[in-house]
Protein backbone atom coordinates (compact mmCIF):
# COMPACT_ATOMS: atom_id res chain seq x y z
CA UNK A 1 0.00 0.00 0.00
CA UNK A 2 0.95 3.97 -0.77
CA UNK A 3 -0.06 7.26 1.04
CA UNK A 4 0.14 10.46 -0.31
CA UNK A 5 -1.00 13.57 1.88
CA UNK A 6 -1.56 17.21 0.59
CA UNK A 7 -2.46 20.30 2.57
CA UNK A 8 -5.54 22.41 1.85
CA UNK A 9 -5.33 26.08 0.84
CA UNK A 10 -6.23 29.63 1.50
CA UNK A 11 -5.54 32.44 -0.48
CA UNK A 12 -5.29 35.33 1.75
CA UNK A 13 -4.06 37.97 -0.93
CA UNK A 14 -3.81 38.15 -4.23
CA UNK A 15 -7.03 36.16 -5.67
CA UNK A 16 -7.15 36.33 -9.84
CA UNK A 17 -4.47 39.19 -10.08
CA UNK A 18 -1.70 36.09 -9.27
CA UNK A 19 -3.00 34.79 -12.89
CA UNK A 20 -1.41 37.81 -13.89
CA UNK A 21 2.35 37.49 -11.66
CA UNK A 22 0.97 39.56 -8.81
CA UNK A 23 2.59 37.77 -5.70
CA UNK A 24 0.17 36.06 -3.65
CA UNK A 25 0.16 35.67 0.35
CA UNK A 26 -1.13 31.66 0.40
CA UNK A 27 -1.87 29.79 4.13
CA UNK A 28 -1.60 25.59 3.53
CA UNK A 29 -3.93 24.29 6.21
CA UNK A 30 -3.43 21.53 8.74
CA UNK A 31 -6.28 19.63 7.18
CA UNK A 32 -5.72 18.04 3.46
CA UNK A 33 -6.60 14.95 1.89
CA UNK A 34 -4.83 11.22 1.94
CA UNK A 35 -4.83 9.01 -1.24
CA UNK A 36 -4.21 5.40 -0.62
CA UNK A 37 -3.56 2.76 -3.39
CA UNK A 38 -2.96 -0.91 -2.83
CA UNK A 39 -2.97 -3.12 -6.11
CA UNK A 40 -3.45 -7.46 -5.85
CA UNK A 41 -1.79 -10.02 -8.65
CA UNK A 42 -4.80 -10.51 -10.58
CA UNK A 43 -6.36 -6.81 -10.38
CA UNK A 44 -7.45 -5.96 -14.10
CA UNK A 45 -9.55 -2.45 -13.47
CA UNK A 46 -9.01 0.50 -11.21
CA UNK A 47 -11.67 0.88 -8.36
CA UNK A 48 -11.92 3.96 -6.91
CA UNK A 49 -13.77 5.50 -3.42
CA UNK A 50 -13.53 9.01 -2.38
CA UNK A 51 -14.99 9.91 1.14
CA UNK A 52 -15.63 13.54 2.84
CA UNK A 53 -14.68 14.68 6.02
CA UNK A 54 -17.87 14.01 7.76
CA UNK A 55 -17.78 9.93 6.46
CA UNK A 56 -20.03 10.27 3.57
CA UNK A 57 -18.68 8.46 -0.09
CA UNK A 58 -19.28 10.85 -2.43
CA UNK A 59 -17.36 9.13 -5.42
CA UNK A 60 -17.26 5.52 -6.59
CA UNK A 61 -15.80 4.22 -9.87
CA UNK A 62 -14.46 1.65 -11.91
CA UNK A 63 -12.17 2.20 -14.95
CA UNK A 64 -10.49 -0.24 -17.25
CA UNK A 65 -7.37 1.64 -17.40
CA UNK A 66 -6.30 -0.29 -21.17
CA UNK A 67 -9.58 1.35 -23.02
CA UNK A 68 -10.26 4.05 -20.01
CA UNK A 69 -13.90 3.27 -20.12
CA UNK A 70 -15.95 4.09 -16.67
CA UNK A 71 -17.36 0.83 -16.13
CA UNK A 72 -19.38 2.24 -13.38
CA UNK A 73 -19.74 5.42 -11.78
CA UNK A 74 -21.89 7.31 -8.98
CA UNK A 75 -21.00 10.94 -10.75
CA UNK A 76 -20.21 10.97 -14.50
CA UNK A 77 -18.77 14.51 -14.38
CA UNK A 78 -16.69 13.67 -11.51
CA UNK A 79 -15.62 10.28 -13.37
CA UNK A 80 -14.90 12.11 -16.24
CA UNK A 81 -12.69 14.79 -14.70
CA UNK A 82 -11.00 12.19 -12.82
CA UNK A 83 -10.45 10.20 -15.80
CA UNK A 84 -8.89 13.40 -17.48
CA UNK A 85 -6.03 13.32 -15.05
CA UNK A 86 -5.19 9.79 -15.07
CA UNK A 87 -5.28 9.75 -19.14
CA UNK A 88 -2.59 12.96 -18.86
CA UNK A 89 -0.53 11.39 -16.42
CA UNK A 90 -0.53 8.12 -18.16
CA UNK A 91 0.40 9.40 -21.41
CA UNK A 92 3.42 11.29 -19.68
CA UNK A 93 4.89 8.26 -17.85
CA UNK A 94 3.99 5.14 -19.80
CA UNK A 95 5.02 2.97 -16.39
CA UNK A 96 2.16 4.20 -15.14
CA UNK A 97 -0.88 1.92 -15.07
CA UNK A 98 -3.56 2.58 -12.88
CA UNK A 99 -4.85 -0.47 -11.31
CA UNK A 100 -6.22 -2.05 -7.79
CA UNK A 101 -7.70 0.01 -5.16
CA UNK A 102 -7.49 3.55 -4.93
CA UNK A 103 -9.11 5.48 -1.67
CA UNK A 104 -9.55 9.32 -1.21
CA UNK A 105 -10.68 10.99 2.34
CA UNK A 106 -10.89 14.69 2.72
CA UNK A 107 -10.14 15.97 6.28
CA UNK A 108 -12.43 18.87 5.56
CA UNK A 109 -15.70 19.11 4.20
CA UNK A 110 -15.48 19.03 0.56
CA UNK A 111 -17.99 22.19 0.39
CA UNK A 112 -15.93 24.30 2.56
CA UNK A 113 -13.53 25.10 -0.73
CA UNK A 114 -10.49 24.60 0.98
CA UNK A 115 -8.92 22.33 -1.48
CA UNK A 116 -10.68 19.03 -2.57
CA UNK A 117 -9.30 19.31 -6.67
CA UNK A 118 -5.80 20.75 -5.59
CA UNK A 119 -5.02 18.19 -2.73
CA UNK A 120 -6.18 15.81 -5.36
CA UNK A 121 -4.08 16.84 -8.01
CA UNK A 122 -1.11 17.19 -6.19
CA UNK A 123 -1.65 13.31 -4.76
CA UNK A 124 -2.43 11.89 -7.74
CA UNK A 125 1.05 13.59 -9.51
CA UNK A 126 2.90 12.18 -6.79
CA UNK A 127 1.46 8.75 -7.63
CA UNK A 128 1.99 8.89 -11.11
CA UNK A 129 5.33 10.30 -11.08
CA UNK A 130 4.42 13.47 -12.74
CA UNK A 131 5.22 17.07 -12.21
CA UNK A 132 1.66 18.74 -10.06
CA UNK A 133 1.87 22.19 -12.40
CA UNK A 134 2.30 20.57 -15.07
CA UNK A 135 -0.35 18.30 -14.74
CA UNK A 136 -2.52 21.26 -13.39
CA UNK A 137 -1.96 22.75 -16.36
CA UNK A 138 -2.55 20.67 -18.84
CA UNK A 139 -6.50 19.43 -17.35
CA UNK A 140 -8.21 22.09 -15.16
CA UNK A 141 -5.55 25.20 -15.40
CA UNK A 142 -5.76 27.71 -12.84
CA UNK A 143 -2.40 29.41 -11.38
CA UNK A 144 -0.74 26.85 -9.61
CA UNK A 145 -0.73 28.33 -5.72
CA UNK A 146 -3.36 25.49 -4.43
CA UNK A 147 -1.05 22.96 -5.69
CA UNK A 148 1.95 24.90 -4.47
CA UNK A 149 0.07 24.87 -1.07
CA UNK A 150 -0.61 21.22 -1.35
CA UNK A 151 3.53 20.89 -1.03
CA UNK A 152 4.61 23.59 1.04
CA UNK A 153 5.52 23.05 4.78
CA UNK A 154 5.05 26.63 5.96
CA UNK A 155 2.62 29.81 4.18
CA UNK A 156 3.94 30.72 1.36
CA UNK A 157 4.78 33.72 -1.36
CA UNK A 158 4.02 32.87 -4.68
CA UNK A 159 4.23 34.35 -7.73
CA UNK A 160 3.36 32.50 -11.77
CA UNK A 161 6.03 34.11 -14.00
CA UNK A 162 6.96 33.27 -17.48
CA UNK A 163 5.14 30.03 -17.27
CA UNK A 164 6.38 28.95 -14.48
CA UNK A 165 5.23 28.45 -10.80
CA UNK A 166 7.84 30.01 -7.91
CA UNK A 167 7.27 30.38 -4.31
CA UNK A 168 9.35 31.04 -1.30
CA UNK A 169 7.94 29.50 2.80
CA UNK A 170 7.73 32.55 5.26
CA UNK A 171 6.94 32.24 8.86
CA UNK A 172 3.92 34.09 8.69
CA UNK A 173 2.41 33.76 12.28
CA UNK A 174 2.00 36.88 13.53
CA UNK A 175 1.48 38.16 17.18
CA UNK A 176 -1.93 38.89 16.24
CA UNK A 177 -2.49 35.57 14.44
CA UNK A 178 -4.85 34.86 18.02
CA UNK A 179 -7.15 38.00 16.42
CA UNK A 180 -7.32 36.40 12.64
CA UNK A 181 -10.36 34.16 12.12
CA UNK A 182 -12.42 32.11 9.70
CA UNK A 183 -15.31 32.30 8.74
CA UNK A 184 -17.49 29.45 6.41
CA UNK A 185 -20.09 31.64 4.68
CA UNK A 186 -22.13 28.65 3.11
CA UNK A 187 -22.18 29.51 -0.66
CA UNK A 188 -19.78 27.30 -2.37
CA UNK A 189 -18.39 29.59 -5.15
CA UNK A 190 -17.34 28.75 -8.75
CA UNK A 191 -13.74 29.87 -8.56
CA UNK A 192 -14.10 29.85 -12.34
CA UNK A 193 -17.01 31.99 -13.02
CA UNK A 194 -14.58 34.08 -11.03
CA UNK A 195 -12.02 34.38 -13.37
CA UNK A 196 -14.27 34.80 -16.13
CA UNK A 197 -14.94 37.60 -14.52
CA UNK A 198 -11.67 39.20 -13.98
CA UNK A 199 -10.73 38.42 -17.36
CA UNK A 200 -13.77 40.23 -18.88
CA UNK A 201 -12.89 43.30 -17.30
CA UNK A 202 -8.47 42.76 -17.34
CA UNK A 203 -8.05 45.47 -19.98
CA UNK A 204 -8.97 47.93 -17.47
CA UNK A 205 -6.02 47.02 -15.63
CA UNK A 206 -3.14 48.86 -15.79
CA UNK A 207 0.71 47.24 -14.78
CA UNK A 208 1.08 50.35 -12.08
CA UNK A 209 -2.03 48.80 -10.44
CA UNK A 210 -0.77 44.90 -10.11
CA UNK A 211 2.32 46.46 -8.96
CA UNK A 212 0.25 48.76 -5.90
CA UNK A 213 -1.64 44.80 -5.28
CA UNK A 214 1.78 43.04 -5.48
CA UNK A 215 3.46 45.73 -2.55
CA UNK A 216 0.32 44.63 -0.27
CA UNK A 217 0.75 41.51 -0.63
CA UNK A 218 4.23 41.98 0.51
CA UNK A 219 3.37 44.16 3.54
CA UNK A 220 1.03 41.88 4.47
CA UNK A 221 3.57 39.15 4.86
CA UNK A 222 5.71 41.30 7.18
CA UNK A 223 3.47 43.07 9.19
CA UNK A 224 3.85 43.39 12.52
CA UNK A 225 0.85 45.17 14.29
CA UNK A 226 -2.73 44.39 13.53
CA UNK A 227 -4.12 47.90 12.84
CA UNK A 228 -1.87 48.23 9.95
CA UNK A 229 -2.08 44.45 8.70
CA UNK A 230 -5.76 45.62 8.83
CA UNK A 231 -5.29 48.24 6.68
CA UNK A 232 -3.53 46.43 3.94
CA UNK A 233 -6.59 43.78 3.92
CA UNK A 234 -8.99 46.83 3.84
CA UNK A 235 -7.33 48.52 0.91
CA UNK A 236 -6.68 45.33 -1.03
CA UNK A 237 -10.39 44.59 -1.00
CA UNK A 238 -11.46 47.72 -2.54
CA UNK A 239 -8.70 47.44 -4.84
CA UNK A 240 -10.32 43.97 -5.77
CA UNK A 241 -13.59 45.00 -5.72
CA UNK A 242 -13.55 47.72 -8.25
CA UNK A 243 -11.58 45.48 -10.16
CA UNK A 244 -14.61 43.13 -10.14
CA UNK A 245 -17.30 45.69 -10.06
CA UNK A 246 -17.99 43.67 -6.84
CA UNK A 247 -18.76 45.28 -3.14
CA UNK A 248 -16.59 43.72 -0.81
CA UNK A 249 -18.04 41.78 1.52
CA UNK A 250 -17.80 43.80 4.25
CA UNK A 251 -19.86 46.79 2.66
CA UNK A 252 -22.41 43.89 1.85
CA UNK A 253 -22.94 42.13 4.68
CA UNK A 254 -21.05 42.86 7.51
CA UNK A 255 -20.68 46.49 7.70
CA UNK A 256 -21.13 46.73 11.85
CA UNK A 257 -18.02 44.43 12.57
CA UNK A 258 -15.80 46.36 14.34
CA UNK A 259 -12.78 44.75 12.97
CA UNK A 260 -11.89 43.83 8.76
CA UNK A 261 -13.80 41.11 6.96
CA UNK A 262 -11.95 40.28 3.93
CA UNK A 263 -13.06 37.72 0.89
CA UNK A 264 -10.43 34.48 0.09
CA UNK A 265 -10.51 33.29 -3.01
CA UNK A 266 -13.67 32.86 -5.20
CA UNK A 267 -15.46 36.35 -4.06
CA UNK A 268 -18.67 36.09 -2.51
CA UNK A 269 -18.42 32.72 -1.22
CA UNK A 270 -16.79 29.91 1.03
CA UNK A 271 -14.46 31.64 3.76
CA UNK A 272 -13.75 35.32 4.98
CA UNK A 273 -11.10 36.33 6.84
CA UNK A 274 -11.97 38.70 10.22
CA UNK A 275 -10.06 40.39 12.52
CA UNK A 276 -11.16 40.38 16.38
CA UNK A 277 -11.04 39.31 19.63
CA UNK A 278 -12.37 35.47 20.11
CA UNK A 279 -15.28 35.90 22.75
CA UNK A 280 -16.92 38.99 20.42
CA UNK A 281 -15.87 37.53 17.22
CA UNK A 282 -17.54 34.07 17.47
CA UNK A 283 -20.30 36.15 18.71
CA UNK A 284 -20.98 38.67 16.10
CA UNK A 285 -21.01 35.89 13.85
CA UNK A 286 -23.35 33.32 15.82
CA UNK A 287 -25.84 36.37 15.28
CA UNK A 288 -25.47 36.10 12.14
CA UNK A 289 -26.08 32.46 11.52
CA UNK A 290 -22.60 31.45 10.81
CA UNK A 291 -21.53 28.69 13.32
CA UNK A 292 -18.17 27.50 11.50
CA UNK A 293 -15.76 30.35 12.83
CA UNK A 294 -11.96 28.87 13.04
CA UNK A 295 -9.12 30.48 14.55
CA UNK A 296 -5.74 30.67 12.88
CA UNK A 297 -4.17 27.73 15.02
CA UNK A 298 -7.03 25.53 14.62
CA UNK A 299 -6.70 25.89 10.85
CA UNK A 300 -3.23 26.54 10.13
CA UNK A 301 -2.13 24.55 13.21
Amino acid sequence: MSTYRAKGKLLLTGEYVVLDGVPALALPTRLGQTLETSINVGDHTLRWSSWDADGSLWLELELNPDTWQVLHSTDEAAAARLVQILRTAAHWNPAFRPLGQVHTRLEFLRHWGLGSSSTLMANMAAWAGVDAFDLLAATWGGSGYDVACAQAGRPIVYQRLHGRSQWVEIPFRPDFAEQLWFVYLGQKQDSREGIRRYRERSEQISSGLLDEIGALTLAAASAVQLSDFEKIMAEHERIIGSLLGLEPVQQSRFSDHPGVVKSLGAWGGDFVLATGPAEATKAYFAGKGLDTVLGYGELMG
